[in-house]
């Protein structure tokens, strides 16, 4: 069977409500190890994947490996009945057809579950490839979400610059044109307030701000998120939950070309 508490159930749902808007349904795979999940939009642009390791919840028993097949929006409803300083307990016997989320606060006074049916997701497990980034940026996630939103108001794409000065995110549109510069600050007192680039060659390309908007929904998860960029292979997001895991985004960018532009596949 499965048994796994979560003392931070927030880290769930916010990772959840970050899935919500582009994946319909997912497969979550449990092991000893903990728990994981890969799934991609239907238009196969994005792909999200999330670890929760074994370690971070408090106990974790998993006897058999299992795959739970979940409706993303009705686990999100699930959810959304605990509180945010709830504890979250996923519980599902061996070849069950249901799973059980238990919410209780952290005074024990109260105590809440509910059962979930599953779902035989007929969905193929994705290789990730090791790739190597040209440059990869880490900065404050509440920062990346602030820009994604504003240049959201001037057009659909957003054209990502990195090079040794910094990085320049531009959008244009029917409005006008928006640049937004963020220069490498690793002399902040705060780590989490930090703009650092690490450059291996200046490297440019254009994503879809519809994605990384939804993405960004992760922001609360942490302070910071890591980007990863490489010419013609897809943009990595990543916000780390302490000793928990991390949820990676990924996300194809957009080819010009003279008659018009064109989103290619994440696969």
């Amino acid at each position: 069977m499965l048994e796994a508490r979560l003392t931070q159930g927030s880290y769930l749902k916010k990772c959840v409500e970050a899935m919500k808007d582009f994946v319909t349904e997912c497969n979550f795979d449990c092991t000893a190890e903990g728990i994981s999940a890969q799934a991609m939009d239907t238009s196969h642009v994005s792909l999200v994947f999330l670890l929760l390791r074994a370690g971070g919840f408090d106990p974790y028993r998993c006897d058999r490996t299992m795959t739970l097949g979940l409706q993303i929006s009705t686990l999100s409803k699930i959810l959304k009945c605990g509180s945010n300083d709830d504890i979250v307990t996923i519980k599902a016997e061996d070849n069950a057809d249901t799973v059980q989320f238990i919410f209780e606060t952290p005074n024990q006074e109260k105590v809440s579950d509910y059962e979930i049916k599953l779902m035989d997701i007929d969905a193929e497990h994705l290789g990730i490839p090791d790739q190597e980034y040209e440059a990869i940026i880490q900065m404050p996630s509440a920062e990346l979400q602030r820009i994604c939103r504003d240049l959201t108001q001037i057009g659909d794409s957003v054209n990502i610059a990195c090079t040794k000065d910094g990085v320049r995110f531009s959008c244009t549109g029917g409005l006008g044109v928006g640049n937004i510069t963020l220069r490498q600050n690793t002399a902040v007192d705060k780590e989490e307030d930090q703009v650092c680039i690490e450059l291996n060659e200046p490297v440019t390309q254009t994503y879809a701000l519809r994605f990384l908007n939804f993405f960004t929904k992760a922001t609360p998860l942490s302070s910071t998120v890591t980007l990863s960029i490489c010419k013609e292979v897809p943009l990595v997001l990543e916000y780390k939950m302490e000793n928990l895991g991390h949820i990676r985004f990924y996300l194809a960018p957009k080819i010009e070309d003279e008659d018009s532009t064109q989103q290619n596949s994440a696969e």
